[in-house]
């Protein structure tokens, strides 16, 4: 299925599933029991909104080989942990803010986990019946703030750096075998596939829930391929994964 957070033309916020361009209403938390209503409003006329809340968004850096060699660096021997805050997340077509404290804002097209119920502890075997489904991430990044500092948070911490969305996609079973693309105002500009991630979806889980407690909504961004670069001021970046969608937004002056 895919799920949607949507606004009406009324102002409400609601969740639902999407189905041949028509979004049915769901009653209850994604997370937990819930039922799909008969109330339904055709795509075109809903605002789609980051198709999750979280509490946080742990995210997995230098997670491709062409990547890591980007910043001529290897591929870490455990995965490269460091955290967006929750107020950095925007949905799909909402404008990506390009801050007057950076010169070199980047995009980074990501596969995102979806945590669906509370992980602790959990083993790699077991680690992927604690997935909801998964999403599109654009990790973007303060690049040369990201040189400066000797930690990450603000040049991936600022709002409207972590865009989500279009829809979380529950119907994958080959997570690790998709290809993932980033096309700047029409361009490729990256272009891999997931069976290149050094650490994979349930390594990932099975490593961050032994650190800390992931719970229902939560999301891992698990790592972006060869290919970063810069963007400007009125640019189109549209970041796809296969079977799930297209994450369009762009960028704005504030």
């Amino acid at each position: 299925m895919r799920y949607v957070r949507f606004e009406t033309r009324a102002g409400e916020k609601k969740y639902g599933v999407l189905s041949d361009d028509k979004i049915k209403v769901i009653q209850g938390s994604i997370f937990e029991d819930h039922s799909i209503t008969e109330e339904a409003y055709p795509l075109y006329t809903v605002k789609l909104l980051a198709p999750v809340e979280p509490t946080k968004i742990l995210c997995i850096g230098l997670n491709y080989v062409d990547h890591a060699k980007e910043f001529g660096k290897p591929v870490p021997d455990e995965p490269l942990l460091f955290l967006k805050p929750s107020t950095s997340v925007i949905g799909p077509e909402e404008k990506i803010i390009y801050p007057p404290q950076t010169q070199n804002l980047h995009y980074e097209v990501e596969l995102a986990i979806v945590i669906g119920r509370t992980a602790k502890n959990i083993k790699r075997a077991e680690a992927l019946e604690y997935v909801f489904g998964y999403t599109v991430g654009n990790d973007i990044t303060a690049r040369d703030l990201q040189s400066t500092d000797s930690q990450w948070s603000r040049a991936k911490g600022f709002d409207t750096f972590c865009p989500l969305g279009p829809w979380i996609e529950t119907e994958i079973n080959n997570q690790d075998n998709l290809d993932i693309k980033l096309y700047l105002n029409g361009e490729v500009k990256q272009n891999s596939n997931t069976n290149n991630l050094a650490f994979k979806c349930a390594d990932l889980i099975e490593y961050l829930s032994a650190i800390m407690t992931l719970l229902p909504g939560d999301v891992i961004l698990t790592g972006t391929p060869g290919g970063i670069g810069s963007m400007q001021p009125g640019d189109k970046v549209e970041a796809y994964v296969e079977k799930i969608g297209t994450l369009t937004n762009t960028i704005a002056l504030p």
